[in-house]
């Protein structure tokens, strides 16, 4: 039988949860799999979707959210509320911050193994890996992973202004509509905060702080099985980064700034990008050397950036690190040995409202994205415009 706590527990949940805005990744799901996995950086808003799903949907069959730090796990296991809730006729389980239960992957195989109508969605911090551990689920489960709020969605969830979404193509061939007379203050107040859901409660600065502290200080040991005097070595990784970042890493001076081997350098930052902490612009030699040479190594978004430089981050690398936060959730974005990036064929070069073209003026499809502009003509695009991608 159910616990009742956890029936009145998913119903408070639900009562408190919104449905006026959903965010972009919810209707690419393909939620009829059997078993879905939807990973992400904390804050993102992983959690309000599931119980969403469940809110506009649970009439089709029993329904049931979980979360995996409800004390109820402390003596019950996700195998037995699985047996229960299935003996029940339960027919879709929803289980949040399922990294928070020890044997996780392993239980989520056997769910899936046993009981072939159930439909299992499960979230995780963003350096989860389906991959690892003693159960593999990479061949069960489909993965998604979620990103933080795009300007376009800032804009409807914090103002009530709502547009369609525009592709790479349509932004530059200037079909974007101004969905309000004057975008600018609003794109800064994005950057700046933005790209969290709960950046509309108060306290933002403090919840920020014990993302940082959460994922570091537990996620990334968590997955890496590591000691806590080495999340304290990534948390001076993240400083350090922090105040250069965007910067070309250079493993000798990180390993003598951290006093940690070399060695140990890449695969911090691994971590560090795994996490959602930082993104790391690669090259385009792709091929067999795999995903490229790591030429840049960014802070994970604007808003992040703002509030590990105390409110003050350098204007330029708040520039890159939008467009190239925004950019990377539908293209691949690499980096340009003569400019700042490169998206297929195109070549991008960023800067204010009085950037030039002399940078680009030789390269065949380059384009100039210029921030503290409204409009653009040519082969100039406003910055802001990137941000209406998804």
């Amino acid at each position: 039988m159910i616990d009742n706590t956890l029936i009145a527990y998913m119903e408070e949940m639900l009562r408190q949860t919104p449905i006026d805005f959903v965010r972009y990744m919810a209707d690419s799901i393909d939620w009829d799999s059997r078993l879905i996995g939807i990973v992400g950086q904390r804050g993102v808003g992983k959690s309000t979707m599931l119980l969403q799903r469940i809110k506009t949907n649970r009439n089709d069959g029993f329904w049931l959210y979980v979360s995996a730090d409800h004390t109820y796990f402390a003596n019950h296991s996700l195998v037995d509320l699985a047996d229960d809730f299935v003996k029940e006729g339960g027919t879709h389980l929803f289980i949040d911050e399922a990294h928070k239960y020890h044997n996780w992957s392993r239980e989520l195989k056997q769910i899936y193994d046993v009981h072939p109508d159930l439909h299992v969605v499960f979230t995780g911090s963003s350096v989860l890996d389906i991959t690892k551990g003693e159960a593999d689920l990479s061949r069960r489960a489909l993965m998604y992973s979620m990103q933080g709020l795009s300007f376009r969605e800032y804009l409807e969830l914090f103002h009530g202004v709502k547009t369609k979404t525009y592709s790479l193509k349509e932004i530059l061939s200037h079909e974007v509509e101004l969905p309000i007379p004057h975008p600018l203050p609003l794109f800064r107040d994005y950057l700046a905060f933005g790209y969290y859901p709960f950046a509309k409660e108060s306290g933002f600065a403090i919840k920020m702080e014990q993302i940082i502290s959460q994922t570091i200080d537990s996620d990334i040991p968590q997955y890496a099985d590591m000691l806590a005097s080495t999340a304290r070595k990534l948390k001076q990784m993240l400083a350090v980064i922090a105040e250069l970042a965007p910067y070309k890493p250079n493993v000798d001076s990180l390993a003598t700034e951290l006093h940690v081997s070399k060695n140990n350098v890449p695969n911090y930052l691994t971590y560090l990008e795994k996490a959602g902490m930082i993104g790391m612009l690669r090259d385009n030699t792709g091929g067999l050397r795999g995903l490229g040479k790591v030429e840049k190594v960014y802070v994970d978004n604007p808003s992040l950036m703002t509030v590990l430089a105390n409110g003050k981050p350098e204007i330029g690398n708040l520039r890159e690190t939008f467009f190239y936060n925004q950019m990377r959730v539908m293209h691949k974005v690499l980096a340009s040995r003569e400019s700042d990036f490169i998206i297929g064929d195109y070549t991008f070069e960023l800067g204010g409202r009085k950037k030039g073209k002399k940078q680009i003026q030789d390269i065949p499809n380059g384009i100039v994205v210029k921030d503290e502009i409204e409009f653009g003509h040519s082969i100039t695009i406003p910055l802001w415009h990137f941000g209406l991608t998804y």
